[in-house]
């Protein structure tokens, strides 16, 4: 670190997921809960209600002029720097100080964030992508209600009490500001990922050495202008710019400036963390929290939605992969997969936003969340097969990259009516057309994802046959490798038309077809690049 600055603390989070049946806060428990605020507009003596962990505007217990009247005010300022190596959902609720409960909300789709807060909604779209996060957080000032609020005779309207519309009241307010820098890099298939993420993190390291002269101009050697390059950059704060940085070098600008952002006396604040007061404290009458959510099911749904995101990033790094624009079936195949899976995600968070409540309520109990993970594991979309499907799609891509790069010099058509085009400007005597007949096979699997999700109409699902024999659908690769090898080493051996050089040269097309034609097709390539039956190989479609 430079001398005189702040040392930065590098938060790197390893989540081991251990289910536990600890409760998040007891359900009558009448002491302050304490939630982040995530950009939600929140004022003291407001209403809240931790079923839906939802604001209730537009309703009070106290007029406006007894609040401003009965407030205490301290300074509290303090200012932290943190860089965040992971992108997990666990860490980002960490940095931002999200418990359990309002975790779990958050999940299910009830809370919407503002501000900083939408860093949570941030993730990588790729598994190629190196990520390292700047975190800036202060905070100014301290206000609560004072005790004067809190009898029952000072209540202007009690009637508040019998509604039903609030469980808590906002008694205290932390206020200041957070910021987000999340920097990106993309990595090459030939670059290794820990080194590129290990420099980003050096660089963001640097920030605070780095400075701005009066002139508004950056002081960065060209080493490091270099590697900054490459670099994005994304903002998410509770400051009002101008325009957001997306370079490494405007996001130090930004950086430096972020104290005066806040302005002089802090009056540019924004609450980031809430005291709730339960209603039962003031009347014992009142709307409570009758059950929390067990932290063992708040991480397992947690799991359940980052292994759908993980899945989306595997799918998007597939379809830009170069085979899929020689063969876009494969590509469509992947792309089908993958907005089915965010199909069903939203349709899992739908069910999550409308058990959480009523779990807390009291109207249902625990075991209907868990119901929901469990059907959720049994059903198609369960992680495994998911994982095992797009695996297999993994493979298949790789082996025709493979083959792609053995016949380089080959044309390549993607569709008949290419196929027609090209025979017509040909004049070879002999064209051969080596077809991948697989690619436009059906797959049963994506078949009964479909199906699946248009009878998923609630929690309560009816597994059928078709479900329990899932894993026989799974597309299956059988080969072997010797033969392989070999019909990769006579790919390059004869290079497919290379060899004949007078004028009626064969021509070779790569592409997909319909099926029906593999036979023909093999026994043309074999007899028209003289495999003799005593060779001990064959050229033969895949």
């Amino acid at each position: 670190p430079c001398m005189g600055q702040v040392v930065l603390k590098v938060c790197v989070c390893v989540c081991v997921c251990v289910c536990v049946k600890t409760k998040v806060m007891e359900a009558d428990s009448k002491t302050h809960v304490k939630v982040a605020a995530l950009g939600r507009p929140f004022h003291l003596g407001m209403l809240y209600d931790c079923r839906s962990d939802s604001l209730v505007p537009g309703v009070t217990l106290w007029d406006p002029e007894d609040l401003v009247k009965d407030t205490l005010e301290n300074s509290q300022h303090n200012t932290e720097f943190n860089i965040h190596a992971s992108d997990s959902i666990e860490n980002k609720s960490s940095a931002l100080n999200i418990e359990a409960s309002l975790k779990a909300s958050f999940l299910g789709g009830l809370v919407e964030v503002g501000g900083s807060a939408n860093f949570l909604k941030d993730t990588k779209t790729s598994k190629k992508q190196a990520r390292v996060t700047l975190q800036y957080k202060t905070t100014t000032k301290f206000k609560q209600l004072s005790m004067n609020h809190f009898g029952r005779g000072n209540v202007k309207y009690p009637y508040v009490f019998g509604q039903g519309i609030a469980t808590h009241v906002v008694t205290a307010i932390l206020y200041g500001a957070q910021a987000f820098f999340v920097f990106d890099q993309e990595v090459s298939e030939n670059e290794d990922h820990q080194n590129i993420e290990g420099n980003l993190q050096m660089m963001v390291e640097k920030i605070n050495c780095f400075s701005v002269d009066g002139k508004g101009t950056l002081k960065m050697t060209d080493d490091d202008n270099a590697k900054a390059e490459n670099f994005s950059c994304k903002f998410y704060g509770d400051f009002a710019l101008e325009n957001n940085p997306v370079s490494f070098q405007e996001a130090v600008k930004v950086y430096t400036m972020l104290p005066k952002l806040l302005g002089e006396r802090g009056e540019h604040a924004v609450p980031v963390q809430i005291w709730l007061l339960p209603l039962t404290y003031l009347d014992s009458s009142a709307t409570r929290v009758a059950h929390e959510i067990s932290l063992g099911l708040v991480q397992e749904t947690q799991t359940v939605l980052e292994e759908l995101s993980g899945l989306q990033m595997q799918c998007n790094d597939l379809m830009n992969r170069n085979v899929t624009s020689h063969f876009p079936e494969i590509g469509t195949k992947v792309k089908d997969f993958k907005d089915m899976c965010l199909q069903y995600k939203s349709i899992f968070q739908t069910s999550l936003s409308e058990i959480l409540p009523l779990i807390r309520g009291g109207g249902k109990g625990e075991r209907e969340l868990a119901e929901i993970l469990k059907k959720k594991q049994q059903s198609l979309f369960n992680s495994n097969t998911l994982q095992k499907w797009l695996d297999s799609k993994e493979r298949e891509i790789d082996i025709l990259q493979i083959i792609i790069e053995v016949m380089k010099d080959t044309t390549m058509l993607t569709s008949e009516k290419a196929f027609d085009i090209e025979m017509f400007k040909s004049k070879a005597k002999y064209v051969v057309c080596f077809a991948f007949t697989s690619l436009n096979d059906k797959e049963p699997y994506l078949r009964h994802l479909s199906e699946y999700l248009k009878t998923l109409s609630g929690v309560n699902t009816v597994h059928t046959e078709t479900e329990r024999r899932q894993d026989a659908e799974l597309p299956r690769w059988y080969f072997l490798k010797d033969e392989i090898d070999i019909n990769l080493k006579d790919c390059k051996r004869y290079a497919f038309g290379k060899k004949n050089r007078k004028e009626h040269r064969i021509i070779m097309v790569l592409g997909a077809t319909g099926a029906g034609k593999s036979t023909l097709i093999n026994g043309m390539i074999n007899y028209i690049l003289d495999v003799k039956w005593e060779d001990t190989f064959r050229f033969k479609l895949i």
